[in-house]
């Protein structure tokens, strides 16, 4: 394994490019890939997407990368849809997930939907939100949501609360795009990259 190499997976979802651009504003030249070995051997993996999880699930079973994700020792970071997936359902096409965190993602029912734009955060816990003041604002897209659960280390509040952020060892999820989320996001990139 070698710690220095961060990765990015490839797979048919949207926002990889603009996850690697903002690690390459902190000086991390990623490699986008979904070469299983080289995911492997990466120090730190990035899971991003935006995009819709039951096909989504479908090609990662196709390559494998559906048992290969929950098996990786290293750090692992879940972004929107990637948070999705790790959990273990989703009522997005009533789709059987990876199964990472105990939880089942709903579709939101009260409010604005999508919730799109910023909010801002509170209960922040781990290594992700050391350098991070509560109520920092971050920017969200989603149609979806996972519950507040034992696995929760950041929250929001749309109308209900919901988990903005999880991590279980060495995996941990952003509900928020933390690339596209300006200085706030750029400080949990940067822990991400430095654990």
């Amino acid at each position: 394994m070698n710690k220095e190499r961060t990765v990015i997976i490839k797979y048919n979802a949207g926002n990889i490019s603009s996850v690697y651009f903002a690690l390459r504003r902190l000086g991390v030249e990623a490699e986008i890939t979904g070469d299983p070995l080289s995911i492997k051997k990466a120090g730190k993996v990035i899971f991003p997407g935006v995009g819709e999880a039951s096909s989504t699930m479908k090609y990662l079973k196709e390559r494998g990368l559906d048992r290969l994700i929950p098996r990786l020792t290293q750090p692992v970071l879940g972004i929107c849809l990637g948070m999705h997936l790790m959990c273990r359902t989703s009522e997005e096409g009533n789709t059987k997930c990876i199964g990472i965190f105990d939880a089942g993602v709903n579709r939101f029912v009260t409010g604005k939907v999508p919730h799109t734009g910023w909010n801002s955060i509170t209960s922040l816990k781990g290594p992700l939100f050391e350098t991070t003041a509560e109520k920092s604002y971050f920017y969200f897209v989603h149609s979806y949501y996972v519950p507040v659960n034992n696995s929760t280390v950041a929250v929001c509040d749309h109308d209900i609360k919901f988990a903005a952020a999880m991590q279980r060892n060495n995996f941990f999820a952003t509900q928020f795009h933390p690339e596209k989320s300006g200085e706030a996001g750029e400080k949990v990139l940067k822990q991400f990259i430095e654990l």
